[in-house]
């Protein structure tokens, strides 16, 4: 499969967003596409890479427990990795699957209960982690429910998707300030909410 056969897919997968558009999106899908295909050629299974990157998500807060939050930092990264892999070598394989899409959303909201928790081990507030997750947790329902309604793509990428809320918590970590980065998750999980509920209002609203 070609790269801008993969990128096809992807987009159809993903309500019709073309990446391509997105040079940030079109180097990480590159970057993905050529470990996926060395992942494929070994026979990994989809599965396999869903579960390594919810134990990698697992580790961030065993090693800040541990005292070692620098070394959280690369499992964060891993983490994000392993859940674009996933998705890439099930493309690749053809071996997308409604179960591997159900598995996939799962343990993304589990992994990001875990990164939350290492914020929180780190020093955040207890209660601006729980509120950077419930703003994580709706933005994914909004759309999920949206999608269900009648949605037709992704609606709009928001400022607070996944890779974002990522990378916050690395920085966090990483910078031993983990109640700044904590509340900037929040905001922008809680501003991606925004977004989506204005587009959705507007796209599902009759005669609009």
């Amino acid at each position: 499969m070609t790269f801008d056969a993969y990128v096809d897919r992807w987009s159809a997968l993903h309500g019709g967003y073309d990446p391509r558009t997105s040079t940030w999106a079109r180097t990480w899908l590159r970057l993905t596409f050529r470990l996926a295909a060395l992942l494929t050629r070994a026979g990994l299974s989809p599965h396999l890479l869903t579960g390594a990157g919810l134990l990698a998500a697992a580790l961030v807060p065993a090693a800040v427990y541990a005292g070692y939050p620098l070394v959280a930092v690369p499992l964060v990264v891993l983490s994000g990795l392993l859940d674009s892999l996933d998705g890439a070598v099930a493309v690749l394989a053809d071996r997308v699957t409604p179960l591997g899409y159900v598995l996939d959303s799962v343990a993304d909201r589990l992994g990001e209960a875990l990164l939350l928790a290492a914020l929180w081990l780190a020093g955040a507030t207890g209660w601006l982690c729980v509120l950077a997750g419930a703003a994580m947790w709706l933005h994914e329902y909004i759309r999920a429910r949206a999608t269900g309604a009648g949605l037709a793509d992704l609606g709009v990428v928001t400022v607070g998707e996944r890779p974002v809320r990522l990378v916050l918590v690395a920085a966090g970590l990483a910078l031993g300030v983990p109640e700044t980065f904590a509340a900037f998750a929040a905001g922008i999980a809680l501003a991606g909410v925004v977004q989506l509920l204005v587009v959705v209002h507007r796209r599902l609203t009759p005669g609009r």
